[in-house]
């Protein structure tokens, strides 16, 4: 048996520079499977992404998946890639296996929780209200930068993180406030800003179009207190009056408190996305 990915289409150009090509993979010239790669927008370069890797079911378990995920990864180091990502869905066991054995480890997840029928209610002392149009162009500057610095910690030039984080705005709040379906709140404390969440519907994953937290954060004198949580039952209220049943959100595993929270209110991970230096 000789494993080998073959070309099956040109390399295709995308956003910022990226990339994809998509690939036969094969079992002694013959076509058994596929998969395809690429480069990942907005990371000049030097993020390579694995997407969409299978094997035929005849001729599974027997390392082809293995061989052709190592081949893909050559691949990348050859256009420049110092890294790789890739994405899991957290019901494909195989997958998640196949992944671990191959050096790949977590660096974020996506989660989903059902909500209940009867909006939660925040606890005493807080309330919740929508931000002005003077509070939205103060947040959007910071959330901006926010967002252009994660970007930064996964490879990306701060000049190219700041231009695909202004885009990112541009793409889910181009009317500002006055978004369709965009809800932007605060929660106050006896008469102060605590934090904000930003709730909107959004296709999180292909064909599953939910309520989706956007964006969330504490103020920092206000943090260890329990408004995180607040701000979370607060999404869901604005889910629930939108007419959503079900309630996204994206989370990096190193922000532990942060994964925590969600567990404990009941959200549970739909999809791991993984990476591994090359």
């Amino acid at each position: 048996m000789t494993t080998t990915l073959r070309p099956s289409g040109p390399i295709q150009p995308g956003a910022d520079g990226a990339q994809s090509r998509a690939y036969d993979v094969c079992d002694n010239g013959r076509p058994v499977g596929a998969v395809e790669i690429g480069t990942e927008a907005g990371s000049d370069g030097g993020t390579g992404v694995l997407r969409a890797l299978r094997v035929d079911e005849p001729v599974r378990r027997r390392g082809r998946g293995t061989i052709a995920a190592l081949a893909a990864e050559e691949v990348l180091r050859g256009w420049g890639c110092t890294q790789v990502r890739t994405e899991v869905a957290a019901d494909n066991t195989a997958a998640r296996r196949l992944t671990a054995a191959l050096g790949y480890t977590e660096r974020s997840r996506n989660m989903l929780k059902r909500l209940p029928s009867t909006p939660p209610a925040l606890p005493d002392g807080l309330t919740a209200r929508p931000m002005t149009p003077e509070e939205f162009a103060a947040w959007e500057d910071g959330a901006i930068a926010a967002y252009a610095e994660s970007l930064v910690t996964r490879g990306a030039s701060r000049g190219t993180a700041l231009r695909a984080a202004r885009a990112s705005h541009a793409g889910h709040l181009p009317d500002g406030l006055a978004t369709e379906g965009a809800r932007l709140h605060l929660l106050v404390h006896e008469g102060e800003r605590a934090g904000y969440v930003w709730v909107a519907r959004f296709e999180m994953h292909p064909g599953l179009t939910v309520g989706y937290v956007f964006d969330v954060e504490v103020d920092e004198r206000f943090r260890g207190r329990g408004f995180g949580r607040a701000l979370m039952l607060q999404a869901e209220r604005l889910a629930l009056a939108a007419g959503d049943v079900r309630l996204g959100l994206h989370v990096v595993t190193a922000n532990t408190p942060a994964v925590r929270l969600y567990e404990s209110l009941g959200y549970e991970p739909t999809q791991y996305n993984l990476v591994k230096p090359l």
